[in-house]
């Protein structure tokens, strides 16, 4: 079992070093910088800053579906006929829409080792409890990121009519399967922009977990740029890389909207 392991490894990494678009074997890197600061290998920073990119998309994809299913469900509660859903979700998107992102990431990496340890403190446990950098990411750019699509949604289910809702009852459709057959797609095709816009603001938004020490794009050109005081080339590139993945973000997305437009069209 541990040899299978270690095979599944090998070519885990083996893949993640072919594809790798800046310190791969056609990364740009490797071919137009190889004996600059910027190089790969022991010569350069290459490397770092290829890492750097891996962890600020991972970080981004890991957030953007927990984001979206909470952001659903209280664009659900904030419509309920439940007074206390409607202005307990109320109060979330007002205070995590008001509060600046970087003092909500500080709050949760810090305030949870804090209660996590008070509450171990309590069992007569002493033992140092660190939460990891990237779960703290994670769900403080979750939380922050669903309130804000919480509104989003919120505004696409109340541009859907309701005789939508009534179609569906009269087909015989349960609420559920009217929901998900019916009033998703369209939610889905309205809130797109919006939606959109929220991505793109995550991707710029990840440069925040810098400050708790993940080896982002930000951090890992910080330190290069500290090292060997060349800061405004470093700083520089990580500009060139946030605007790379936003471009490639927006042609995607331009492209999902069109087929979103397409199949609605062709109903």
């Amino acid at each position: 079992m541990g040899g299978l392991s270690s095979a599944l490894g090998s070519i885990w990494d083996w893949i993640n070093y072919a594809f790798d678009p800046l310190c791969g074997p056609i990364g740009l890197f490797r071919l137009f910088a190889a004996d600059t600061l910027v190089g790969c290998g022991d010569t350069g920073w290459g490397d770092e800053i290829a890492f750097g990119v891996k962890v600020t998309i991972s970080l981004a994809l890991a957030t953007l579906p927990v984001g979206l299913a909470l952001g659903f469900l209280i664009a659900l509660a904030r419509q309920s006929g439940e007074w206390s859903l409607r202005a307990a979700t109320g109060v979330y998107t007002t205070i995590f829409r008001g509060l600046p992102e970087l003092l909500t990431l500080f709050i949760v990496y810090f305030g949870f080792q804090i209660l996590v340890q008070s509450v171990l403190s309590s069992l007569g446990i002493d033992q140092r409890v660190e939460i990891n950098a990237f779960v703290a990411g994670m769900i403080a750019l979750s939380v922050v990121f669903s309130s804000y699509a919480s509104e989003v949604l919120l505004s696409a289910f109340q541009a859907i009519p309701r005789g939508q809702y009534e179609a569906g009852s009269a087909v015989g459709l349960s609420k559920r399967k009217t929901m998900w057959l019916i009033i998703v797609p369209q939610l889905i095709r309205i809130a797109l922009p919006g939606l959109s816009n929220l991505w793109l603001v995550l991707l710029k938004d990840t440069a925040l977990v810098s400050v708790i020490g993940l080896a982002d794009i930000v951090r890992q050109t910080g330190v290069a740029a500290r090292v060997t005081k060349e800061a405004f080339m470093f700083y520089g590139i990580a500009c060139l890389l946030y605007l790379v993945l936003a471009t490639v973000s927006s042609i995607g997305l331009n492209a999902i909207a069109r087929w979103a437009n397409r199949a609605e069209a062709s109903r």
